[in-house]
């Protein structure tokens, strides 16, 4: 059986609106990278893959084969720059 380690903590946020990770917990996921997800009555804090695409290339290397991950992070660096200008407009 796995057990759970809840690991919560209180954080402060900086008035530049950032938050620090304790290293237990950093360590405990192995990652840098991490999604937040904004649920209204709670933030959820979720470990992410620091690089998706190389994580997307193992896992689907089986169904999808001959995957090109240079034009997936083409496609996903033009994206970002669609979704960035898009931003900016707002």
């Amino acid at each position: 059986m796995i057990e759970f380690m809840s690991m919560k903590r209180r954080v402060r946020i900086s008035k530049g609106g950032q938050i620090s990770i304790p290293a237990p917990i950093r360590h405990r996921w192995g990652t840098s990278t991490v999604m937040l997800d904004d649920e209204g009555g709670r933030l959820i804090v979720e470990p992410a893959a620091d690089d998706p695409i190389a994580a997307a290339e193992g896992a689907l290397a089986g169904e999808l084969g001959g995957l090109d991950s240079r034009r997936l992070r083409r496609a996903a660096r033009e994206d970002e720059r669609i979704a960035h200008r898009a931003r900016r407009v707002v």
